[in-house]
């Protein structure tokens, strides 16, 4: 494991009370961080919106990102157990029989993952969503490993609490509503870059997140721009 990118990584998460913070790209950091150092296949945050309801937040591939909204969709799998017992929720091997979710388990082994791991993002009894590994083998990283995604998941929870206090409640609220939904222009965005430049999806976002940082904005932002604004020019991959 990276000692210094997991250092870094603690600071980046710790770091939210900055000007123009983005809570999509600090989730997608959050995923993307926890691949390279957990060793996972794939990653996924869900988180709960203000009425509580989970909705989809990040996800470091398109694959995980269809498998955390077929958990949502179905009401059933490890993230949404995880979320509502507050515990982690650890599968070592999807082609066993899953009696719990077995439409999740089939759905997952087709998208091509075999173990999965659901850490809750939680402070103290307060959960508000999950992070969620995927591996494409059976099995799953040891405990320290595991202790650390959970920690990074805690890190990570915390920035967000800090970040949501220092608003008042009902603007905080609103904040994060508009982040979730944000998603949505995100993934419209996406489609059209990769038909555009001729990429796949996972490849789109990376496009979406660098024009966004090349020209300090916001994700949604420019995922706006792209949808309603004719552009000329499109980065190449």
């Amino acid at each position: 494991m990276d000692a210094e990118l997991l250092s870094a990584t603690f600071v980046d998460l710790a770091d939210t009370l900055v000007a123009g913070f983005d809570v999509i790209d600090f989730l997608q950091m959050l995923t993307g961080r926890s691949v390279t150092l957990l060793a996972a296949s794939a990653a996924g945050v869900v988180l709960a919106d203000p009425r509580g309801e989970l909705r989809v937040a990040a996800a470091s591939s398109e694959a995980a990102g269809l498998i955390e909204l077929f958990q949502l969709h179905n009401d059933q799998g490890p993230c949404l157990d995880c979320f509502r017992t507050g515990q982690p929720v650890t599968v070592m091997d999807l082609i066993e029989p899953v009696q719990r979710w077995p439409r999740f388990a089939a759905a997952a082994r087709q998208a091509g993952f075999r173990a999965v791991q659901a850490l809750p993002m939680r402070l103290r009894d307060q959960v508000i969503g999950t992070l969620n590994l995927f591996h494409v083998a059976p099995g799953l990283p040891g405990p320290r490993e595991l202790g650390i995604g959970q920690a990074l998941a805690d890190v990570a929870t915390i920035g967000l609490l800090h970040e949501r206090s220092v608003r008042r409640a009902g603007a905080a609220a609103g904040e994060l509503q508009r982040a979730l939904n944000s998603r949505v222009v995100i993934e419209q965005a996406k489609g059209i870059l990769a038909e555009r430049v001729d990429v796949n999806m996972d490849e789109a976002f990376q496009l979406l997140r660098r024009l966004a940082r090349d020209n300090n904005q916001q994700l949604t932002d420019v995922a706006r721009h792209l949808i309603n604004t004719p552009i000329a020019y499109l980065p190449q991959p």
